[in-house]
């Protein structure tokens, strides 16, 4: 290690556009697909340090796990330039945990993969594409979870079109169920329908991977908007609906309405999503909303699809 050196990581936000399996009905648990955004995004600094100067709680805990793991000093200085929104569905948690442990990795020169960074900071539990995008980006299918495994294995990876955006649709007012609520959420749902879990497989391989491979829109966004509204409704006794924002709910079916497609909401919300074929699409769209929804907590972003993962920048 040289102390003279600095370390730069990036980590991207992510979609969660829903799970394949919820109750394991035919082997193995969850199973998810996401997209990786460019925006928002998690950036820190790690510089060397006589003591440890960390601003915030969470970045402190993931590098109180990594040093007590992998015996390596905690005197370093770890500048938070940029978060993601926490518990709004953009995998804030993860992508601190891997940016944390990414920069530490490059900065003790211990070549560790994602994969042991995500295993140490408890990640993965469930979904698997927090993981995924960091590695490598784009549009990417987690496949669950069995008897042994550690993180969920990377199933399907592909680009998404440059021109395509998303609208995200935030409630300032609220978050989705996180910790011991989300837990306790997912004790407490019924069974997930073995045939709605063959069901939702067979359109993901047969239908939405090949839609985006062609470049397809409107296919691809049926398959997510069926998806979501399976899922969604699996989850609605332990959010209300399938979304949890009713104010984000009426957004959805009024860009709906205009063409948009792939309508859902990531993770617990409360933010929805949507997508549209390109930016002139998606500005037309969000100038409109944004006179319809003035009387409601709603604030709207025009994002894009990132098809790289995580950067380590090391500095000299």
């Amino acid at each position: 290690m040289n102390s003279s050196r600095s370390i730069s990581v990036v980590a991207p936000a992510r979609l969660h556009m829903g799970f394949l399996d919820l109750s394991g009905a035919l082997g193995r648990h969850f199973g998810s697909i996401g997209v990786a955004l460019n925006e928002p995004m998690t950036r820190l600094l790690i510089t060397s340090s006589e003591k440890k100067i960390v601003t915030n709680e969470r970045t402190e805990k993931c590098l109180t796990a990594f040093c007590q793991t992998f015996n390596v000093s905690s005197n370093v200085q770890i500048e938070l330039i940029e978060a993601i929104p926490e518990h709004v569905g953009l995998g804030s948690g993860t992508q601190m945990a891997l940016a944390v442990g990414a920069g530490l990795n490059a900065f003790y020169d211990l070549n560790l993969s994602v994969r042991d960074l995500a295993a140490t900071m408890d990640r993965g539990l469930r979904s698997g594409i927090g993981i995924g995008v960091f590695e490598q980006g784009g549009f990417v299918v987690d496949g669950g979870r069995g008897v042994n495994t550690i993180t969920p294995p990377m199933l399907a990876h592909f680009d998404i079109p440059k021109n395509w955006r998303f609208i995200l649709v935030f409630d300032q007012r609220g978050q989705g169920l996180h910790g011991q609520q989300e837990i306790q959420a997912f004790k407490t749902l019924p069974p997930f329908p073995r045939n709605e879990a063959e069901r939702l497989s067979y359109l993901l391989l047969m239908q939405a991977l090949p839609a985006i491979a062609e470049n397809n829109l409107i296919r691809f966004g049926e398959v997510i908007t069926e998806l979501q509204r399976t899922v969604g409704e699996h989850f609605s006794p332990a959010q209300g609906g399938i979304f949890t924002s009713p104010d984000v709910a009426q957004a959805m079916r009024w860009l709906a309405e205009r063409g948009a497609v792939a309508i859902g909401q990531t993770s617990w919300g409360p933010t929805g999503f949507c997508l549209v074929e390109n930016n002139e699409i998606a500005e037309s769209l969000v100038a409109q909303i944004q006179t319809v929804f003035t009387a409601t907590p709603l604030q709207f972003k025009i994002v894009s699809a990132r098809n790289t993962g995580g950067e380590v920048i090391v500095n000299f």
